[in-house]
Order: C-alpha cells, then sequence, then structure tokens
C-alpha cells in the first residue's frame, strides 16, 4: 500500500515537473491587436500595441512573399513600450509584407502575425509634390513649363520626400510598362512589367535631382506622356 502511494505521489510530481517544464518553453504573453503596416509619401509606417515589458528587444522583418525570405531591417527603439512605430524608409518595389521578432529577457522569442503594407486612405492630396514645389526649375525637353502650367501626373508622381510613387490600379489585370528619359532623351531604364497597383522607386534610383520624362503604355500602347520633378532638397 505505502509502495502505491509512493508510486502515485511520483507520477503526480512527474506530471507537474513537465508541465511547468512545457510553461517556460512558450511565453505566456498579449496578443499584437494593432499591428499594420500603412503606405504612405515614399516610406511605410509601422504601428503595434504590443504590452511586452519584459521585451530585451523587437526587430522588424521584411519579406516580399510573406513565406520565405524575411530579412530583419531595423529594430524598434523602445521595446518595452505599449505603442510603438517604424518606418520603413526604402521600401522594395511591389508588395511589402512584415512581421515582428520578439526577444524577451530570459532569451524566448516569438514572432507576430505578417501583414501585408496597405496604401493610407488619409493621405491628403497636399502630400504630392506640386507645381508650387518647382517654381522656378526649368522643364527641359517638355518645353510645356513657358506656356502651360505644370501639374503632376496621377499614374506617376514625386513625393514631398523625392521618392517617385506609381500608381496603376489595374496593374495585376493588365499590362504596363514604364519608360523613364533624361530631359534630352537619353533612355534611363525602363519597368518591363508593374505588377503591383502601387509601388515606391527610390528617388536614388534617378542619380541626380532634376526633370525626368516618363512614358507609361498600356497593353503596348501608349496611356501617357509626361514629366515629373526630384528636387535636390527634400521635405521629411
Amino acid at each position: 500500500m505505502k509502495q502505491t502511494v509512493r508510486r502515485i505521489i511520483a507520477v503526480v510530481i512527474f506530471i507537474g515537473t513537465i508541465t511547468t517544464a512545457k510553461a517556460q518553453q512558450v511565453p505566456t504573453v498579449p496578443v499584437l491587436p494593432d499591428f499594420q503596416a500603412l503606405i504612405k509619401p515614399g516610406k511605410i509606417q509601422l504601428d503595434w500595441i504590443s504590452g511586452f515589458p519584459n521585451a530585451a528587444q523587437i526587430g522588424i522583418q521584411r519579406s516580399l512573399d510573406s513565406v520565405l525570405n524575411f530579412t530583419t531591417i531595423g529594430y524598434a527603439s523602445y521595446p518595452k513600450e505599449s505603442r510603438n512605430a517604424y518606418l520603413d524608409n526604402k521600401p522594395l518595389p511591389g508588395k511589402n509584407y512584415y512581421r515582428l521578432f520578439i526577444l524577451f529577457n530570459d532569451n524566448r522569442y516569438m514572432y507576430s502575425k505578417t501583414v501585408l503594407a496597405v496604401p493610407d486612405s488619409t493621405i491628403a492630396a497636399n502630400a504630392l509634390l506640386g507645381a508650387g514645389d518647382v517654381t522656378g526649375a526649368t522643364q527641359g525637353a517638355t518645353g510645356t513649363q513657358s506656356t502651360v502650367p505644370w501639374r503632376p501626373s496621377t499614374y506617376i508622381y514625386t513625393t514631398a520626400d523625392g521618392n517617385v510613387n506609381i500608381r496603376l490600379p489595374q496593374a495585376p489585370q493588365k499590362k504596363y510598362s514604364i519608360k523613364f528619359f533624361e530631359p534630352a532623351g537619353t533612355f534611363l531604364f525602363e519597368v518591363e512589367q508593374v505588377l503591383e497597383p502601387f509601388l515606391i522607386l527610390e528617388k536614388a534610383t534617378f542619380m541626380h535631382a532634376g526633370w525626368f520624362n516618363f512614358e507609361i503604355y498600356e497593353e503596348g500602347k501608349l496611356l501617357e506622356k509626361w514629366s515629373l520633378f526630384i528636387p535636390l532638397n527634400y521635405r521629411n
């Protein structure tokens, strides 16, 4: 009888030890209820509420396919704060997926859910680089600045930070290609097929500030031929 009782006690202790060990392997922390990534002029802003006071580090990871090839692009400045944000100032062309890698003080870690960056519907029209920003600049090859007030294209435009945004809502359904030129007509480069409704081209792609011409083709036919201006000094 005593041996049976001892065996029962030993089994209970053993099960309790296993349960405790398992609990230590998985951090009991709150989920991320408000993790989002919004496409803003020339950048993507990540915001989240975590509530991880024991977080030692939060890394921001990005991928183009949402499954593989996640790379760490930066770290949260204040990982212990409940509300946090991070700016990706160099988003990649195409879809940008993000997740958070959360490292705790006891060396345990977890990943957040993966989110897709989507356009910020609250962006005002005055975030675009308009005619007032290019006053006094020389139009160059298009020759329209002296007779017709220049207006930015609704498809390709420069934002206040100097980056070039491409917005073609029907890109997934139709074939679009874009060619860029120097004002004198020298060919720069071509986007052979635009696959996403919204893309951002880094200002560094154009090598210098000033005017550039472009041509948009839809299903092989010229849709628009216009120009854009990249200022020397950018506004944040």
